[in-house]
């Protein structure tokens, strides 16, 4: 069980738990992982958003097999999100919204993953202007920050979307929310596990609940096994147990 930081006891949880669906960190390229892709737009399936990372953003190009990919998944109703990698605030302002353009331009997409995203308040004014931008260059743009942890609660001004956990099983069993995520409705956080046993499905799915997130994506994949920095790895292709996951959260429910 999972060890969580009591919530203001004059809070009211809403009487029916939201439905949790999929947040989907990004596949590898179509051709590498058709399977996957196609997975993701299988009628019903409770997906929330997908994000298309060529690159570490959008490419040098146009790639007609992502294109394919993308305008599938956006005829069944998914969102597309476009990577952006903030660098945890390094990165200029000027190539995140020229990768930001580009996604845009040649993919279509629905809004923005916004990755290694500053987590601290001095990060605040420049992920404020560079959201901003963003909801400027494509009205209606559907934000998500990829911190990993609890930021400032200030972030959450600035997004649709926070997700507020990403690591191993073994750490998210015993991890714990951050009292303030309490004031704030389920489908505002995310979580993404990895390494997550079959047998221990349940109970991940019954922590994210507990913890009070909307989306989650649970893969048994696990990150590198020489434990070098590798984010990409645990979700480049469909978890083991994908058809059950699928099964036990329902159908997409659309927008």
């Amino acid at each position: 069980m999972s060890h969580l930081i009591p919530a203001d006891p004059g809070h009211e949880f809403p009487a029916v738990a939201t439905r949790l669906g999929f947040g989907v960190p990004g596949y590898a390229h179509p051709l590498v992982a058709p399977t996957e892709w196609a997975e993701l737009a299988r009628p019903g399936a409770p997906l929330h958003w997908a994000v298309l990372n060529i690159a570490r953003g959008p490419g040098s190009r146009r790639d007609p097999h992502c294109l394919t990919a993308a305008a599938r998944l956006r005829a069944t109703g998914v969102r597309v999100l476009g990577h952006l990698d903030l660098r945890c605030g390094t990165r200029p302002f000027g190539e995140v919204i020229s990768d930001a353009n580009h996604f845009l331009d040649w993919y279509q997409v629905d809004g923005f993953c916004l990755e290694r995203c500053p987590v601290d308040r001095p990060g605040l004014p420049e992920v404020r202007r560079t959201a901003a931008t963003l909801r400027a260059l494509l009205g209606g743009a559907h934000l998500v920050l990829g911190q990993g942890i609890h930021p400032h609660e200030g972030y959450m001004e600035l997004a649709d979307q926070l997700v507020t956990f990403r690591g191993s099983w073994a750490d998210y069993r015993w991890s714990q929310v951050a009292e303030w995520t309490a004031g704030y409705p389920p489908e505002r956080f995310c979580h993404q596990v990895h390494g997550v046993p079959r047998r221990h499905l349940e109970e991940a799915l019954r922590i994210a609940r507990w913890q009070g997130a909307g989306t989650i994506y649970f893969t048994d994949r696990t990150a590198h096994p020489e434990g070098r920095t590798c984010t990409d790895s645990p979700w480049t292709a469909l978890p083991g147990y994908w058809d059950e996951i699928v099964s036990r959260l329902g159908p997409r429910v659309m927008e």
